[in-house]
């Protein structure tokens, strides 16, 4: 990577953990009973994951494409990295729908429907935010390219 590309990884991983930490404190916001509070952190969250969105699609546009993940880690650690990296990819399309339907069934305050959409929306959100942070972990600082 040259220059300004280089700076794409860490912050996409720095907003994948913002959106876990915003993804678990709304969590317990609702628990708690504070809709309010609730409804700004989730809000958040999800302007988070579109400037995640953004930010990565930049990244491989001027990258060409996707980072390759080493060959020299042990075929144990390459087998448990693209488990994560498949299982996260394959759930990561599923999010926007599922965060899109949830807020707008919240915003129009029909609650039966958002809370339905959530107990499904919200773990997976959650599992794609932190496999998002394991995959750079893996990728970048654990077994970086060599060059």
């Amino acid at each position: 990577m040259h220059g300004y590309e280089s700076i794409f990884p860490p912050l996409n991983a720095s907003l994948n953990f913002l959106a876990t930490l915003l993804l678990l404190v709304g969590y317990i916001l609702i628990k708690q009973g504070k809709e309010r509070a609730h409804k700004r952190t989730m809000l958040s969250c999800f302007v988070v994951s579109i400037v995640f969105l953004v930010c990565y699609l930049t990244y491989h546009y001027l990258k060409g494409g996707g980072t390759r993940f080493p060959s020299y880690p042990p075929v144990a650690v390459r087998y448990v990295y693209y488990i994560i990296l498949i299982s996260h990819i394959i759930l990561a399309v599923y999010v926007p729908l599922g965060a899109i339907a949830t807020i707008v069934y919240g915003l129009r305050d029909n609650r039966p429907k958002h809370r339905r959409w959530a107990k499904i929306t919200f773990p997976i959100w959650l599992y794609v935010s932190v496999t998002g942070v394991v995959v750079y972990l893996m990728l970048y600082q654990f077994y970086p390219p060599l060059e």
